[in-house]
């Protein structure tokens, strides 16, 4: 009863900056795994009805709206640490959120299966399959003796037609780590000096591409220089091969230490729309923020806008969990009337959603002004926007 409850729960909105409506409870939690993944129902092995199997979160999620559902890919971490794969759909964007079925078997590559893996980006490819890249995470075979944290990560890559039959390809190749791989919703097209084209150009030639996190260890970014962007002639064996980066890290700013790609952009009439999130030190350890940016449609690796800060930052509860004050998100659903639904995580332990609309987000990218990297900048941005609004407010409000 109290499960069904919970599940059933109306979500309503709350916190609103404008540009995103938080909405008031989590869409998913551990408690929202169903009952007979965690129990052992039959009363003969099991009289004290004791849990066999805790679900310790569900985060970091990617989404996609699926034959008239919202549909979400969730990250699953159970009490023993392990994270694995589960689909969780809903009728609405903001509630009512079900885990179908059993968890997904993940195929493995024969003589190499992951310790861990997590963080699928779902992207409906105009191939015509739905892929799924996510991390694999292993221990390090060159670590010293004794230490069991130093770990390595690779970009794993499945696909299916169904969310039921899954195909595994193989991992994708780099020459360095990465953890944050999202495939490009459409093909790409260059001509024989590399520089992309129209495609409907003679001679052209067809790609994949990749927005890549280039990083120098698991959790370090060292000198990989931000979000990068890499083309693949083939996803079935994808390497990828010179990387541009496009969505750089800067000194001082939310995303210094690291950023990353979150869901696939959204195709919109002014530009590509695209989530981050953004890392920076602080006493506390690592901060994670989600900020967006926009690149030109007719060249993906161009940023046309990039608003200072983040657009959402932990607040409230939203700070504790497993790993503290982070936001993450790689998965937000377009609907067709135009309302974004975002999916995010707070602190590696429950998800949440928050609502914008795709003419807010644009708005918000296209008229914020840059990060101008000093304070002396972000003074003058502020009293551009004090003096602007000379005419509009009264002595009261000074």
């Amino acid at each position: 009863m109290r499960h069904e409850q919970l599940i059933s729960q109306k979500n309503e909105p709350s916190w609103s900056n404008g540009v995103w409506t938080r909405y008031k409870n989590p869409v998913l939690t551990g408690d929202h795994a169903p009952l007979y993944w965690r129990y052992d129902l039959n009363p003969e092995t099991n009289p004290a009805l004791l849990e066999r199997f805790g679900i310790n979160g569900t985060f970091n999620a990617g989404a996609i709206m699926w034959q008239g559902k919202y549909t979400l890919l969730v990250r699953v971490e159970g009490n023993d640490r392990k994270s694995f794969f589960a689909v969780a759909q809903s009728d609405s964007p903001v509630d009512g959120f079900r885990f179908t079925g059993k968890p997904i078997a993940l195929p493995q590559i024969p003589g190499t299966e992951s310790t861990n893996v997590y963080d699928m980006r779902l992207t409906a490819h105009e191939d015509g399959w739905l892929y799924g890249i996510f991390c694999t995470e292993d221990h390090d075979p060159d670590a010293a003796t004794g230490d069991l944290s130093a770990a390595v990560a690779a970009a794993g890559v499945v696909r299916t037609k169904d969310l039921v039959n899954w195909e595994r390809l193989p991992n994708i190749k780099s020459r360095s780590q990465q953890r944050n791989v999202v495939l490009h919703p459409e093909f790409v097209y260059t001509d024989e000096n590399g520089k992309i084209v129209d495609g409907k150009l003679p001679n052209c030639k067809c790609h994949y591409a990749l927005y890549t996190r280039p990083q120098d260890g698991f959790i370090d970014a060292g000198s990989g220089g931000g979000i990068g962007w890499a083309l693949v002639d083939d996803m079935t064996q994808a390497e990828i091969g010179e990387e541009t980066i496009i969505e750089h890290r800067y000194y001082h700013t939310i995303k210094e230490v690291k950023n990353g790609e979150g869901p696939h952009p959204i195709k919109t009439n002014s530009g590509w729309l695209h989530l981050a999130h953004g890392v920076r030190g602080c006493a506390a350890g690592l901060r994670y923020v989600l900020y967006c940016y926009m690149t030109a449609l007719d060249d993906p690796t161009r940023v046309i806008a990039e608003p200072a800060g983040h657009a959402l930052a932990p607040l409230g509860d939203e700070r504790v969990g497993d790993v503290s004050n982070v936001l993450f998100s790689n998965g937000w659903i377009a609907d067709k009337d135009g309302k974004v639904y975002l999916y995010y995580a707070s602190s590696d332990t429950r998800l949440h959603v928050a609502e914008s609309t795709v003419d807010k987000l644009v708005d918000y990218c296209m008229n914020t002004g840059r990060d101008g990297l000093t304070s002396a900048t972000s003074v003058e941005r502020l009293l551009g926007i004090i003096n602007a609004n000379a005419p509009f407010i009264t002595d009261a409000d000074r």
